[in-house]
């Protein structure tokens, strides 16, 4: 709309400019020639009376005329200049076919330039063999019409600019409804499920404004249901699972008196308890991984060489780029989970990290884990990071192993702080997990 504006009054006031200036110029030369002519026959009426008298002194009858600074009067006389003063060019300015046209007896006018300015010439024949010239510079009338042509060519830019101006404010006021949309938008994306629009800040979209706020009310209510769902499935699940445990736990402890097909049987249940009790932690974690990020200023490299500990890899993989600050403003808790999941995948499913890196970009916080095994396929990078995807994609990394929620722990953990999450190739083989948290004042 800011372009249309400025668009639409540049092209208005230029057309306006090229129009006043075109009939400004044609007015102001119609005057200024019909001056030089009236002037040129006056002076030629003087140099008639004079070459009346017997034995005219012609340069005398010529100096007589007033011509001013801007006129230069010259005679023709059989066959003969005679000029007032030096003829400095005014002869040649006349043009041979306008000479033909008065020595022929023709009245003539035309526009020349005259040692590079503009001029006009009014030749006045006077007698056979006679004619009176006036060479009648045009400069003044030049410098009047580039002052014109300045000043119109100001007033369109300004015009310009002041459209642009307001179809700035326009804009701004036409749009305002979708920006209040828009931040509501985000506060939502962020986590805030309490973002609404006020019906009454905007009567004019009162459907829009309760369309939405219906939308989000059934978006809200659906993820609660979720959350809930996931919540109560988990921890109905615990007991069970606890009494499972433990009784894992019993037979564990007398492995060495079973026989080797029992003793492989108990492991095979102790795995997937172990296996179990990860998919309902990863379910309670995943039932409140949808709630804003709670950011408190963290030392990021302690905490990761203290999640590395924790995992049993050396804290020196943990390596912080020149001028990354230590203190990041971060959700100590999410930052915690994603580190161990991304480590726990690198275990897993890589062979281990290779690096843990820490650093900055223009936007914001970067952190990486690097591992040297098979890597990710281009087409798998994307769905990784879904919900359950280990259940539905059997070619990706750790099909049949895990709970196929630890990457997708990641991604809402880096969504909950505004960021992403991805996978890329590391030089020299396997695959680069990197977080990116965008930079936060408060």
């Amino acid at each position: 709309m800011t372009a249309g504006f400025t668009a639409g009054a540049l092209a208005l006031s230029t057309s306006i400019a090229l129009v006043s200036y075109q009939v400004a110029r044609s007015s102001l030369l119609a005057e200024r020639e019909r001056t030089a002519v009236r002037a040129a026959y006056l002076d030629a009426t003087v140099v008639q009376s004079g070459l009346a008298a017997d034995r005219p002194d012609i340069l005398e009858i010529l100096r007589s005329l007033d011509t001013g600074g801007n006129r230069r009067a010259v005679l023709h006389r059989d066959g003969e200049w005679y000029a007032r003063n030096l003829d400095a060019g005014v002869t040649s300015a006349i043009p041979p076919a306008l000479q033909q046209l008065a020595h022929a007896g023709e009245p003539v006018v035309q526009r020349v330039r005259a040692g590079g300015q503009p001029a006009l010439v009014i030749g006045v024949p006077l007698a056979p063999g006679t004619t009176f010239y006036e060479v009648d510079s045009l400069i003044e009338l030049q410098n009047t019409l580039r002052v014109l042509a300045i000043v119109l060519t100001l007033v369109a830019l300004s015009t310009a600019v002041a459209a642009a101006a307001l179809g700035r404010h326009a804009t701004g006021y036409v749009l305002r409804p979708l920006r209040r949309v828009t931040d509501a938008a985000q506060e939502i994306t962020d986590g805030n499920l309490t973002a609404r629009l006020d019906p009454a800040a905007e009567p004019d979209l009162a459907r829009l404004t309760t369309s939405f706020n219906g939308m989000v009310d059934q978006l809200s209510a659906r993820m609660q249901r979720d959350r809930r769902f996931a919540a109560d499935v988990s921890h109905e699940l615990r007991s069970p699972l606890q009494t499972l445990e433990a009784a894992a736990s019993v037979l564990a402890r007398r492995r060495d008196r079973l026989d080797e097909r029992s003793a492989t049987a108990v492991d095979l249940v102790n795995a997937e308890v172990a296996r179990f009790q990860a998919l309902v932690n990863d379910l309670i974690e995943l039932a409140r991984s949808d709630q804003p990020a709670e950011r408190s200023p963290v030392d990021v490299p302690d905490l990761a060489r203290q999640v590395c500990r924790t995992h049993g890899v050396p804290p020196e993989l943990v390596t912080v780029e020149e001028g990354t600050e230590r203190t990041w403003l971060v959700d100590r808790r999410r930052v915690t989970q994603l580190l161990s999941n991304l480590i726990e995948n690198a275990q897993r499913h890589g062979g281990g990290p290779s690096a843990v890196r820490l650093g900055t970009d223009p936007d914001g916080y970067l952190l990486t884990v690097e591992d040297e095994g098979p890597g990710i396929r281009p087409e798998d990078r994307e769905v990784i990071f879904d919900r359950f995807v280990r259940g539905r994609a059997a070619h990706v990394r750790g099909a049949g192993d895990g709970t196929g929620l630890g990457l997708a722990l990641v991604a809402q953990h880096a969504a909950a702080h505004g960021g992403r999450a991805g996978v890329t190739d590391r030089p020299g083989g396997g695959a680069r997990f990197y977080v990116h948290l965008p930079r936060r004042d408060t």
